[in-house]
């Protein structure tokens, strides 16, 4: 029984693992709530005095964005702030024809008095993290606003979120993303999901109660002096954000977030993008947990709640990795079960973590009726949403372990960019978008097995124990074959 026994101690540490997190979500989700019942009194940047308007530099990091280049700099071109107290970079490492022609439009911009610069690079060093830091060298701003490719914000954004730099601990503000293309797609629904929970409930969740909080890469501001301090960008992680978040919090700097401050942004509409995207950002988190984790549990500066977080939020990706075990392990676990009849009070104890689904609902339920509103309508509308969204999370969970696996074991891989789209008002454009992969991953394949393993699952249901079957693991196994199924065939078919 030494099989049966390892099968049963990985699977039970992996539920424990996924029912910590989810408690930490519940504390987060109290935090959350409470943190709307109080009110914060802030000193600002009085912005009729002139002498008290800082100097901004919005920095515009790109790489080969032939399609949303042109409505990026129109928009911010748009930006309601003072032009002598204002530099725009363009920080270009692009390899093709968008070069020349971002060039020509920031020429015409510059004509009507734009302070706009385009900077680019014969060496892509350090990828985003190292075009950061070159147009650092030189930006003449004390506030250095960052914004990607596929970032709209508004008018008045700037006068929105450089006031609270009035309060000089503060070395970062960021606003909450919202999306332009959320209805387009259920993959764009799911994905507006799943960042709606994090920009509501965990950043306000963390930040509320002064634990640590990261620059989300875009659509917020930092303090330069903030950066340097922190030791300035390192392109040795794929998310450089999260990592000098943590590297300025460790230095006693505050991050200030705004929930009521959106910056719209367009969602990857393709799966082949939404893949790139999610891998980069699991594999980076568990990159960042490696170099992270030990200067947080080692810190003087922070309390111990706020190391508990830490250490949570740096292993959020490998939460997939529990996923996957769990949900691989429970095919096993069906058999052992119906095998061994003196485990019983076992899986009577293991159905407890149950517990971690009906954390995650109610979690989820109080960021979604705060957004959308409550009534039967809505929360019909969110049991709907809830179970597609975990369904197909649960099928990115092989992608995402092998990200998280590769940033654990430090296995090194280049910046691989999302492409983006701008497809607001054309369907199917992306179809024809040139920075689409065409080929298709050994990741896929094992996709298709894994769906088909799940139905196997299911069918085990029908055939194990001697009374008519075991159906407690039917609807966990019918969403991971629905999960793994959703995405092994969008991502064949949106080769073709």
């Amino acid at each position: 029984m030494i099989v049966e026994t390892i099968i049963i101690v990985v699977y039970t540490i992996s539920l424990l693992l996924i029912f910590l997190y989810a408690v930490a979500q519940l504390n987060l989700l109290f935090n959350y709530l409470t943190s709307k019942r109080k009110k914060t009194d802030c000193e600002f940047f009085d912005f009729a005095n002139p002498d008290e308007i800082p100097f901004i530099t919005i920095q515009l990091p790109v790489y080969n964005e032939m399609y949303v280049m042109e409505r990026l700099l129109d928009n911010i071109a748009k930006i309601d702030y003072p032009h002598d107290k204002l530099e725009i970079q363009v920080l270009d490492d692009s390899t093709d024809e968008t070069v020349e022609t971002t060039r020509k439009h920031i020429e015409s911009l510059s004509v009507n008095g734009l302070d706009i610069k385009h900077i680019t690079r014969t060496d892509r060093s350090g990828f985003k993290a190292g075009a950061l830091k070159e147009g650092l060298k030189i930006a003449k701003g004390e506030y250095i606003a960052i914004f990607d490719a596929d970032f709209l914000p508004h008018e008045n954004w700037l006068k929105r979120t450089i006031p609270y730099f009035k309060d000089k601990t503060i070395g970062v503000v960021q606003t909450r993303w919202s999306h332009i293309n959320r209805n387009y797609s259920i993959l764009t629904k799911i994905q507006a999901f799943a960042l709606d929970a994090h920009f509501t409930l965990e950043q306000v969740g963390r930040n509320s109660k002064g634990h640590f909080i990261n620059f989300n890469g875009t659509a917020g501001v930092w303090r330069k002096s903030c950066i340097i301090d922190a030791g300035n960008w390192e392109g040795d992680t794929l998310t450089e954000d999260l990592d000098l978040s943590y590297r300025a919090q460790l230095k006693n700097w505050k991050f200030k977030y705004l929930e009521d401050v959106e910056t719209p942004a367009e969602l990857p509409v393709v799966i082949s993008a939404a893949r790139s995207q999610q891998f980069r950002w699991n594999k980076g988190g568990a990159e960042n947990f490696k170099k992270m984790s030990l200067r947080v549990i080692k810190s003087k500066n922070i309390p111990f709640k706020t190391k508990v977080h830490g250490l949570l939020h740096l292993l959020n990706s490998t939460m997939f990795l529990n996923i996957l075990i769990v949900a691989v392990l429970s095919i096993p676990m069906l058999y052992i079960k119906n095998q061994y009849e003196h485990l019983k009070p076992y899986f009577y104890v293991m159905s407890f973590f149950v517990l971690s689904s009906v954390i995650f609902f109610i979690c989820y339920w109080i960021m979604y009726k705060r957004m959308y509103g409550a009534g039967i309508k809505n929360f019909i509308s969110y049991i709907a949403m809830f179970f597609v969204f975990f369904t197909i999370a649960m099928g990115f969970s092989l992608h995402n372990s092998i990200a998280v696996l590769e940033g654990h074991f430090g296995k090194k891989s280049e910046f691989v960019r999302t492409p983006k789209f701008n497809i607001s008002t054309i369907k199917d454009s992306w179809k024809n978008n040139k920075y689409i992969k065409k080929t298709i991953s050994l990741h896929v394949v094992f996709e298709g097995l894994l769906m088909l393993y799940f139905a196997f699952g299911m069918y085990s249901a029908f055939i194990v124990g001697n009374q008519g079957g075991d159906f407690g693991l039917f609807p966990f196994h019918l969403m991971l074959f629905l999960g793994f199924g959703y995405v092994f065939i969008q991502s064949i078919t949106s080769k073709v």
